[in-house]
C-alpha cells in the first residue's frame, strides 16, 4: 500500500505534480522522497509502488529535472530537492527550452517559406482570370498578408481605419518603421469612434510623421499600398456575430479606384486632433 504522508492530500498533490510536468511514477517517488531524508532505490520503489525495473529510470529523470539528488555515491542513496528550489528551476528550464524551440521553428519556417514561395511562383505560371483577387476570412492570415505588403511597400501607404480597431503592437511598430523608411503614410479614421487608448497611439503616429485626418463615416476598412496592392475588409451582413471578410487584391485598376475613393474622402476630412 502506498505510504500516506502526513498533513497533505496525497492524491491531490500527486496530480498537481503531474500538471507541473512530472509523470505518475516521478510524482509518487518525489512525494515519498520529500517525507524522508534519504532512500535506497529499491526501498523507494517498494514505498512508491514503482516497478523495481523502472525505479532507476525514474530516479535518473528526477535528477535530470532537478527534483532529486544522489547524496551518497557509493551506496546510491537518494533524497529530494526542496520544492521551493526544484519547481521554479524546472519551470524556468522548460520556458527557456520552449523559447529556444520556438526560435528554431521560426528560423526553419523562414527558410521553408522561401523554398515554398519559389514552388508557388512556378505553380502560378498559368494565372487564372481571378488570381489577382483572393478572399481571406481567417484573422491571422489577414494580419500576415497585411504585414507582408507593409514590408514591401515602396512609396505610399493609405488606410481607411474604422471599428473594430485591432490593437497589435507588432502592426503599430511596422507602420512606424514604414514611415521611417521614407514611405508616405496617411490614415483616415472615423471620428467619434476613437477611445483614449487608441487616441494616444494615433498621437504617437502623428509624432512619427504619419498624416492623420478624421471623417464622419467610412464605408469600409482599406489598406492600399503603392496604388496597386491592398486589402478591403467588409463587415459580413449575413451572420449575427460581427465578422470581417477581407478581399486581398493586386490589380492596377482596382488600386487606382481605391486611391480615388481615398483622396475624395481625405479632401473632405478634417485634421486629427490628438
Amino acid at each position: 500500500m502506498l505510504e500516506v504522508l502526513p498533513e497533505i492530500d496525497f492524491e491531490r498533490v500527486w496530480r498537481r505534480l503531474q500538471q507541473v510536468g512530472l509523470n505518475a511514477y516521478e510524482s509518487r517517488s518525489y512525494l515519498i522522497l520529500l517525507g524522508h531524508p534519504r532512500f535506497k532505490a529499491l526501498e523507494l520503489a517498494a514505498r512508491s509502488q514503482v516497478p523495481r525495473q523502472k525505479i532507476y529510470e525514474v530516479l535518473d529523470s528526477l535528477m535530470e529535472k532537478g527534483f532529486a539528488q544522489m547524496v551518497q555515491e557509493k551506496t546510491k542513496l537518494f533524497s529530494a530537492v526542496e520544492p521551493n528550489l526544484a519547481i521554479p528551476a524546472y519551470l524556468t528550464r522548460n520556458r527557456q527550452m520552449l523559447e529556444q524551440e520556438m526560435a528554431d521553428r521560426a528560423r526553419s519556417a523562414g527558410n521553408l517559406i522561401q523554398e515554398l514561395k519559389t514552388l508557388y511562383s512556378e505553380g502560378q505560371g498559368g494565372r487564372g482570370t481571378l488570381d489577382f483577387l483572393r478572399i481571406v476570412t481567417e484573422p491571422a492570415q489577414t494580419a500576415a498578408e497585411y504585414r507582408l505588403m507593409l514590408g514591401e511597400v515602396q512609396a505610399e501607404y493609405l488606410e481607411f481605419s474604422r471599428p473594430p480597431y485591432a490593437v497589435d503592437p507588432l502592426d503599430e511598430a511596422l507602420v512606424k518603421q514604414t514611415r521611417q523608411r521614407g514611405i508616405a503614410c496617411r490614415l483616415l479614421i472615423e471620428s467619434g469612434t476613437v477611445d483614449e487608448e487608441h487616441r494616444q497611439r494615433l498621437a504617437e503616429y502623428a509624432a512619427a510623421g504619419i498624416e492623420i485626418r478624421q471623417a464622419h463615416a467610412l464605408p469600409l476598412k482599406l489598406a492600399l499600398f503603392d496604388c496597386k496592392r491592398g486589402m478591403i475588409a467588409l463587415l459580413d451582413p449575413v451572420i449575427s456575430r460581427p465578422a470581417w471578410t477581407s478581399l486581398v487584391f493586386d490589380h492596377d485598376g482596382l488600386g487606382e479606384a481605391m486611391k480615388h475613393l481615398f483622396e475624395d474622402r481625405w479632401q473632405r476630412a478634417r485634421h486629427f486632433e490628438g
